[in-house]
């Protein structure tokens, strides 16, 4: 497990590396990626062993028989959460952001409302508005530099037009652990207004020493009539291209509702997405995340050190995930020109805060899973790019 590692990614059709020149005009060579959710690590070498094993084979066919992959999803989620899955209720899809597709398509129709705590992971608004579904945009408020629920202002919010309420738990962009008492209020909240829920937990297992991650089901088991999971090994164990994902669906209705627009939309799996699945979820995998978190842990504190030394800017203190959330208000300075630093004189490429909603627009996304190196070297360059503030 050298997560010191440096890895070349360019060359490699990597979207973080080689479309940075062509969406930012920072060229790879000397620029740094810090935008795409991948990390620049390789995964556990179980995972590589299964892709290697197919490759000597040499046959690619269809996959058949999940029953191998679903029992070690059951064993992930009991023993590293707590939470007891029936075999029957897990779909495989192509990643999370495909099965959210397919809930809107199985479970709202046109012009429905979605809730989404904003600001959050920015692809679920650009779904919901190809569907055809209206955003709605309950913003989280923040609170001695963190994220919290607003219930309250939500509520009036509410016209009887939404549908559905998508829960980021862990939160994405904030790094948010929700407590067990939130989520019983997302669950409260989600009763009040007949919404279903979706919470998608595809962060779960990146949780920082200390903090505890609670799943919806287990927090709130009183909803599960209208409660869809999604979890993934892919943000895990840095497998994003094998694009699978769990859809876990435990009322027997919506799970029936499900599995026909899968059925009609002619979703099956990736055979390579379900051995690399099967194999991440195991004891050495689990081991390897845990080596994981401790390094992300230290690099967290590197860059948040760094960042918040320098005069307007706040990194949001970080309780799970490997994407650092920096408020560049502080600075006075308008989105351009901040912006404009980190990107034309710091050469680092991130996330736009304003793309995940409303409370997002002070904001920029910093992905920390790299080597320490790259955290150092980043660090170094933002100091510099913000040098006449010191």
């Amino acid at each position: 497990m050298n997560f010191d590692q440096l890895i070349d990614r360019r060359a490699s059709h990597s979207v973080k590396w080689d479309m940075m020149e062509k969406i930012y005009g920072i060229p790879a060579d000397t620029g740094l990626a810090m935008w795409v959710a991948d990390m620049e690590f390789r995964p556990p070498a179980c995972v590589q062993q299964a892709v290697e094993k197919m490759a000597a084979h040499g046959v690619y066919g269809y996959f058949g028989d999940d029953t191998a992959c679903l029992d070690a999803i059951r064993w992930w989620m009991r023993t590293r959460h707590g939470w007891e899955v029936d075999a029957a209720a897990i779909f495989s899809t192509h990643g999370l952001v495909n099965g959210f597709g397919i809930c809107l398509d199985a479970f709202t129709a046109p012009g429905d409302g979605i809730v989404l705590m904003t600001p959050v992971y920015h692809a679920f608004a650009k779904v919901i508005k190809a569907a055809g579904r209206n955003v709605v945009e309950c913003p989280l408020k923040t609170v001695t530099g963190h994220h919290e629920m607003d219930f309250a202002a939500w509520d009036r919010q509410m016209t009887g037009r939404e549908r559905l309420l998508v829960l980021c738990s862990p939160h994405n962009p904030g790094g948010r652990v929700w407590t067990a008492d939130e989520l019983q209020g997302v669950a409260a909240f989600c009763q009040r207004h007949d919404l279903l829920l979706i919470s998608d937990e595809v962060h779960h297992d990146l949780v920082f020493p200390g903090q505890a991650h609670v799943p919806m089901p287990v927090a709130a088991p009183q909803i599960i009539d209208r409660l869809i999971m999604m979890t993934a090994t892919t943000k895990t164990f840095n497998i994003a291209g094998a694009h699978i994902g769990n859809v876990i669906i435990p009322d027997a209705a919506l799970r029936a509702r499900f599995a026909n627009r899968m059925m009609a939309l002619g979703i099956s799996p990736n055979a390579f997405g379900m051995h690399m699945a099967t194999a991440a979820y195991c004891a050495e995998g689990a081991a390897w995340v845990d080596a994981l978190m401790a390094y992300l842990d230290e690099n967290r504190r590197v860059f948040d050190a760094g960042v918040n030394a320098i005069p307007g800017l706040a990194s949001m203190p970080l309780q799970a995930t490997y994407l650092a959330w920096v408020d560049f208000s502080g600075t006075g300075m308008d989105r351009a020109e901040f912006t404009g630093r980190v990107e034309k004189t710091a050469g680092i490429a991130t996330n736009h805060g304003y793309t995940f909603g409303a409370g997002g627009e002070t904001f920029l996304r910093f992905n920390i899973g790299a080597p320490r190196a790259q955290i150092i070297e980043a660090v170094h360059r933002l100091q510099q790019a913000f040098g006449d503030l010191q």
